[in-house]
């Protein structure tokens, strides 16, 4: 979570200087790592800014009526190195704000206490238990091109 976590704190302080509320929510997968988003809000809809190895998980623009929607549109290019899709969970948008006491935006040390809030805060479930026994594996062609960030 290191580099995807300094990438998304970057993009909450920089939008936070336009004027927008500094809001992350973490992607909760199962047999992978989670990813954090900066999610914002334009003309009623969300949207995201967010850094990855892999072309899928980067950002979104805002089209979604819900953080909900937002996070499903994750789902289909949330892989691990077998193909599995792995993406499980969202959390709500956590304001970090709650942390400037922290200074945040200007520290060049880890802070720590944001991935620490992240993994003890409620998360939703995406999918059903029922629903997860038939999901496929990858298509092949959207798991090479999937990767195309990554090489």
């Amino acid at each position: 979570t290191g580099h995807c976590m300094e990438g998304a704190l970057f993009a909450a302080a920089a939008l936070r200087k336009l004027g927008y509320p500094p809001l992350i929510v973490d992607l909760e997968a199962e047999r992978d790592d989670d990813h954090v988003i900066v999610v914002y809000k334009r003309f009623g809809r969300w949207g995201s800014m967010a850094k990855s190895n892999y072309s899928g998980i980067r950002s979104r623009e805002p089209v979604y009526q819900t953080i909900r929607e937002l996070a499903m549109s994750y789902f289909e290019h949330y892989f691990n190195p077998k193909g599995e899709k792995t993406l499980r969970a969202y959390s709500r948008p956590v304001n970090l704000a709650r942390f400037d006491h922290l200074d945040w935006m200007n520290t060049e040390e880890e802070v720590w206490a944001v991935p620490e809030h992240l993994v003890t805060i409620p998360h939703v479930p995406l999918v059903s238990r029922e629903t997860l026994r038939i999901i496929s594996r990858m298509d092949r062609r959207l798991y090479e091109a999937g990767k195309l960030g990554s090489m």
